[in-house]
């Protein structure tokens, strides 16, 4: 049932369409608060191209014509296909919900053919980058040191997000099963495994966040005044962490959850494991991981090729 009753095609209702939307994917879509303005900052450059304000936003004065001098607007602005892409796509999905609910029959936006992007491989860090990264020795009762490298240990381990790492409680974590339990997108939740290894610095982590910190909030990562990780917060200490380390330009906790994927498909992984691990809705959101290297392949098949062995 949608969050909004349909509403009449008349010029009363027009009004507030846009905060309607964005209402919509705030609290029935459950879309987080980065990906919701998105759509709304999108939303607002095509009100500023057509000179009108987002209040008065009228569905039924748009036409197809009006979107592609849009995207032609953006195209000589220098904007990447994928940008483009991304707010032909933000228009579709606006005026999906305005037809679902009856502010307008036509669909100007179906005629727009969205631009081809080249979908790049997705950056990583190689085995012993993160070796030489997770290497770095540090006293133990540093509390931030102790922290920041359980936090990088734990993104390469489970390849969980970062939103979702700031998220973690101490009652997510079974340390008799050795699994943590993970709020992902839209609230769905997964379990992870755990390595043995990550297991040990939990506990040792939290040993000392409790000695060291007299006010706590309830999160498990938190900063030294008490309160909870944020997550730019998580950023900086990833990029500082592999700092040196690495030849690669984008180190960010993504990167580690890339590495994490990467790794473990290598490893012969079934993608549709993978899938579940890193909370996909769809296959073709793991798919992108399937970049094994041809050096990676080559080992695979000599090492299952029943001939293989033979030395000719």
């Amino acid at each position: 049932m949608l969050y909004f009753r349909c509403l009449k095609k008349t010029e009363e209702t027009t009004s507030d369409m846009i905060e309607k939307f964005i209402e919509y994917l705030r609290c029935e879509k459950k879309y987080s608060s980065h990906t919701v303005l998105s759509y709304h900052t999108d939303l607002k450059e095509f009100c500023s191209f057509l000179k009108v304000d987002e209040s008065n936003f009228n569905p039924q004065n748009i036409d197809s014509n009006q979107i592609r001098m849009w995207v032609l607007d953006l195209a000589k602005d220098k904007n990447s296909p994928r940008s483009i892409a991304r707010k032909i796509s933000t228009l579709r999905s606006l005026w999906k919900f305005l037809q679902k609910t009856a502010c307008t029959d036509k669909n100007p936006t179906l005629r727009i053919v969205i631009p081809k992007t080249d979908k790049p491989l997705p950056a990583f860090f190689k085995e012993s980058e993160m070796n030489n990264i997770l290497a770095d020795e540090f006293l133990p009762e540093d509390f931030e040191k102790v922290r920041n490298n359980l936090i990088v240990k734990l993104l390469y381990a489970t390849g969980i997000r970062r939103s979702e790492l700031v998220n973690l409680k101490d009652t997510d974590i079974d340390f008799s099963r050795k699994e943590i339990r993970v709020i992902g997108k839209r609230n769905k939740e997964r379990i992870e495994p755990l390595l043995n290894e990550v297991v040990v610095d939990i506990k040792t982590y939290i040993e000392l966040r409790n000695r060291e910190l007299e006010y706590r909030d309830e999160y498990l990562f938190l900063l030294k005044n008490g309160k909870k990780l944020y997550t730019d917060k998580v950023y900086l200490i990833v990029k500082a962490a592999t700092a040196g380390n690495t030849t690669l330009k984008k180190r960010s906790p993504h990167v580690l959850r890339h590495t994490f994927a990467t790794a473990i498909l290598n490893e012969g992984a079934d993608i549709n494991a993978v899938k579940e691990l890193l909370g996909h809705s769809s296959l073709a959101a793991t798919q992108v991981y399937t970049h094994t290297s041809f050096e990676e392949l080559n080992k695979i098949y000599k090492k299952a090729h029943p001939r293989s062995t033979l030395n000719i």
